[in-house]
């Protein structure tokens, strides 16, 4: 029997919180690493910024090796909570805890506003931040940057995705304005942010944008490797978005959605 067979699935109405609604989403059967390409070192400590409902570390649990330590953290309690009962019962070495951070949809009554990083400092060897700082305001960003650099290991990675826009084309911007919303009830459903600010404060919080990926819908996702100046590595600048238009909208969450998973 596959071992993702012993695995439960998330319940239909959590993964419409977070976009992948197929079973193969979750799955990993072939047992090769969830991110290709990276060193063995990589997946000693990895830490999953915005773990959702599991998706990756689902994954990762059929991961051939599976990382040495995994933390996962969420600001949605229920999708924590089913992780808890659902997926570390079958890998000691997978934590998953909740970080009380308000979000309107997500956690409405949340105590703060950010919140440092449970971890040790230079302790992560690979941080996950996929679709993380696309919904975080322009200070969140800026602070949780500055946490990415303080936990990252000295040879650390983190893989992170932004969704940029240049703002040399919106003149009527202030200076300390660098991100936009297309939600005027919940500016976290989607954060545009300015691509030379996202540089600048990268740099200012000791990271360099190592590598690069464009996204495969035009304007939708970049991927960015994320590594620390102070271990030798250095900034590429944008490549240009080539790829074809598509719809690629987020999710329209349902009403309580907050409280998906808590009421059992």
């Amino acid at each position: 029997m596959p071992e993702s067979a012993a695995l439960p699935l998330p319940p239909l109405g959590m993964r419409a919180l977070v976009g992948p609604l197929e079973d193969g989403d979750f799955d990993n059967p072939s047992g090769l690493p969830v991110i290709a390409g990276l060193p063995d070192e990589a997946w000693d400590f990895v830490f999953d910024f915005g773990c959702g409902c599991g998706r990756l570390a689902r994954q990762l649990i059929q991961q051939k090796p599976r990382p040495r330590r995994y933390l996962g953290v969420d600001l949605h309690a229920g999708m924590i909570r089913w992780c808890q009962r659902n997926l570390a019962p079958h890998a000691p070495e997978l934590e998953f805890v909740h970080q009380d951070v308000r979000n309107p949809g997500f956690n409405p009554d949340g105590a703060h506003e950010a919140l440092p990083f449970p971890v040790e400092s230079g302790a992560v060897s690979l941080l996950i931040g996929w679709s993380v700082f696309t919904h975080l305001r322009q200070a969140a960003a800026d602070f949780y940057l500055r946490e990415t650099a303080r936990v990252l290991k000295p040879d650390g990675r983190a893989h992170t995705t932004w969704f940029v826009f240049d703002k040399r084309d919106f003149p009527m911007m202030q200076s300390f304005q660098n991100a936009l919303f297309i939600n005027d009830c919940d500016p976290t459903n989607a954060v545009i942010f300015d691509r030379n600010w996202l540089a600048e404060r990268c740099a200012a919080a000791g990271l360099a944008m190592a590598h690069i990926e464009p996204p495969r819908v035009r304007g939708y996702q970049w991927q960015i490797e994320l590594r620390l100046l102070a271990g030798g590595a250095s900034s590429r600048e944008f490549p240009v978005d080539l790829a074809a238009p598509m719809r690629m909208p987020p999710p329209l969450l349902p009403a309580a959605a907050h409280k998906l998973g808590l009421d059992d």
